[in-house]
């Protein structure tokens, strides 16, 4: 028997019925037909493809809430994604689920992220012809864009989870999993930042929603996760009393913090950026990276100018617009 094998036979012994099976032959289906690692499970290595890959790479300077933040402490995309990953494990870990299946959806839930966060991708969804949603472009990144247009070839459940992440039910539990371990991390993630940046305070959190959560982050995490926990396996979610608190907490953050005019004070200034870059690039494809230029040929230009600039961090779009448009000093 190979190691890989031996994995296989392991996680059969221990995982509950309810796991993916890493042997299970539908959903390990690639688009392309490769050889099985000696080492590695299929879910294992789709997690390592992710890792060496360039967009998860460049999440570290790519926006969750606060667009350009002064201080090392605040999340970038990246952050956000290893903390989801943290939470997802420690779910699956507790449910006999598929450990590295939940882990791997959660390092590529969005790599298809917009720079300016949830601005950036309202502005290229209206913009585009297309349309989008990061958590399909973060499919799109990983089947098409990746390895110069050869994509990472990931399995169906990794791809299925990724693209479910935001507001569809996955066909594993563990893709469930990682949905739910999403908002738990954002919300409580984002309300930690929006405290250190003088938007709230602990005290300015819905009591309702603090008695039964918890008052601090840490409390509220391992509420929401044991939550997820006892409510079992045939429907991967809160329990109810728990779900509502959830759900009145996350309301607060949407109006208070999301829509809040001190924390998007910029999001102007991010939107014509990504117009005039889009408009600019539209007109001179000749000006593209040449593995858009490839896209362009596949398909057209609005789908080749979305994906370069969906693929772009904010610092790099930033730094492109004022090449581009702002006059040079003299010397």
């Amino acid at each position: 028997m190979t190691l890989r094998e031996q994995t296989e036979m392991i996680e059969k012994n221990i995982l509950s019925d309810y796991a993916c099976s890493g042997t299970d032959t539908e959903m390990t289906l690639r688009s392309r037909n490769e050889e099985k690692c000696p080492y590695r499970t299929e879910f294992q290595r789709d997690r390592d493809r992710i890792l060496h890959s360039k967009a998860f790479r460049r999440l570290k300077n790519k926006t969750q809430v606060f667009l350009s933040p002064a201080g090392d402490h605040y999340r970038t995309r990246l952050t956000h994604t290893l903390e989801v990953a943290q939470i997802a494990r420690t779910i699956s870990r507790c449910m006999r689920l598929n450990e590295d299946l939940t882990e791997t959806i959660s390092l590529g839930h969005d790599l298809g992220h917009s720079p300016f966060g949830h601005c950036g991708e309202a502005v290229l969804n209206e913009i585009c012809p297309y349309g989008f949603k990061h958590y399909l472009q973060s499919v799109r990144v990983a089947e098409s864009i990746e390895k110069d247009g050869k994509g990472l070839n990931l399995t169906f459940a990794v791809k299925n989870g990724m693209e479910c992440h935001t507001n569809r039910t996955a066909l594993t539990k563990e893709g469930n999993v990682m949905r739910l371990a999403d908002t738990i991390a954002y919300i409580n993630h984002d309300i930690d930042d929006s405290i250190r940046a003088g938007l709230l305070s602990e005290n300015d959190l819905p009591k309702e929603c603090t008695d039964i959560l918890g008052k601090s982050k840490s409390e509220r995490i391992t509420s929401l996760v044991a939550s997820v926990i006892a409510n079992g396996y045939d429907v991967i979610d809160f329990k109810p009393e728990i779900r509502s608190a959830h759900d009145k907490l996350k309301n607060f953050m949407f109006e208070n913090i999301y829509t809040n005019h001190s924390a998007k004070n910029e999001n102007k200034k991010a939107e014509i950026i990504i117009q005039r870059l889009y408009a600019y690039f539209k007109e001179n494809t000749d000006r593209l990276p040449p593995e858009y230029k490839k896209i362009m040929d596949i398909t057209d230009s609005d789908r080749a100018v979305c994906d370069y600039i969906a693929g772009m961090s904010d610092q790099y779009a930033i730094d492109l617009y004022m090449e581009i448009f702002i006059p040079k000093s003299w010397k």
